[in-house]
């Protein structure tokens, strides 16, 4: 997990600088005008090397998922730099963007919508090696080799997703995104779909891919737990964002790893928070108790409401 010193020599394999992300807000008549705008990323910044994992920690909502797909150029970014090996990315032709993206791969949040159930496993695998027309007379050999990798058997190439677990269907979308030899992989909370049980196993395998091939990660847990190893060193403070070290009694801090927190977009003013607090002691207390509900008057053919309101007719 550690960087190394030549990677460090050689600078960041990814910049961020002053990311802004904000979708338009439109009106409902017939010529729909801009009205307004979601400020979805404001300002974050960082920088990420050979080697090393950063992760993006925040509440939900905070706009972490919305990074992740800014950088790799999959929603275009009102404004700022994304600089992958020096060259801006916001500003790359279709041509270029393609080339790029055989570096910078992502493993989705969801391993059941991220696979197309209607083509077996081998062809999932195989499907970015097509595309960048990597896939040679030795591409099953390729793909076998690549379920090898995460764990697989690469004799179940010829099922379905439907017929894997939920562990197993997230370790085929890895070796999907590891098909192309990436530098930078992006983790949108690569375990959060898991049960506890299967966690465990998909991050040992992340973090040994990346002893072995040099992985640089952006990951972005669902949850500060989740998260709790992503400590030091500290990334330092960055515009839009602040920096988190996590020093936990007893916990190692591992090298090479940070993290940084994004700040929740909208929080609710202390006074909201007062004034519900002291809406609770006073229900406690019982300043606040509840009128009894008043009872109807029995009529001709009107049972009384309640308990003792059954009448036999």
């Amino acid at each position: 997990m550690t960087t190394t010193d030549a990677a460090a020599q050689n600078g960041p394999i990814l910049s961020v600088r002053d990311l802004v992300k904000e979708f338009p807000i439109k009106s409902h008549s017939v010529v729909r005008r801009t009205i307004g705008a979601v400020h979805a990323v404001s300002g974050v910044s960082f920088d990420i090397h050979p080697g090393q994992t950063l992760g993006l920690v925040g509440e939900s909502g905070c706009g972490k998922t919305t990074t992740s797909r800014a950088i790799l150029h999959l929603q275009p970014a009102t404004s700022g730099e994304v600089l992958f090996e020096g060259r801006d990315v916001t500003k790359m032709s279709k041509g270029d963007l393609r080339r790029m993206r055989r570096d910078m791969q992502i493993v989705f949040q969801d391993p059941y919508a991220s696979l197309n159930p209607r083509i077996t496993v081998s062809e999932i695998i195989a499907e970015p090696l097509k595309i960048h027309g990597l896939y040679s007379n030795d591409g099953p050999g390729q793909v076998a080799e690549l379920m090898r990798l995460v764990g697989l058997n690469p004799e179940h190439g010829n099922r379905f997703p439907h017929e894997f677990s939920g562990g197993q269907r997230q370790r085929i979308g890895i070796a999907r995104a590891l098909a192309l030899k990436p530098k930078v992989l992006v983790l949108d909370e690569p375990v959060s779909a898991l049960d506890v049980s299967i966690q465990a196993g998909v991050i040992n395998l992340l973090e040994d891919l990346q002893d072995e091939l040099g992985l640089a990660y952006l990951e972005q847990p669902a949850s500060v737990h989740e998260g709790a190893d992503l400590g030091d060193p500290d990334p330092g403070p960055a515009p839009g964002a602040r920096a988190r070290a996590d020093h936990r009694a007893g916990r190692r801090a591992v090298p090479g790893r940070s993290a940084l927190r994004l700040p929740l977009p909208h929080p609710l003013p202390a006074a909201d928070d007062a004034a519900r607090g002291g809406r609770r002691a006073l229900r406690r207390r019982g300043a606040c108790a509840r009128r009894p509900r008043a009872r109807r008057r029995p009529s001709d053919g009107v049972p009384l409401r309640g308990p003792r309101s059954l009448a036999i007719r």
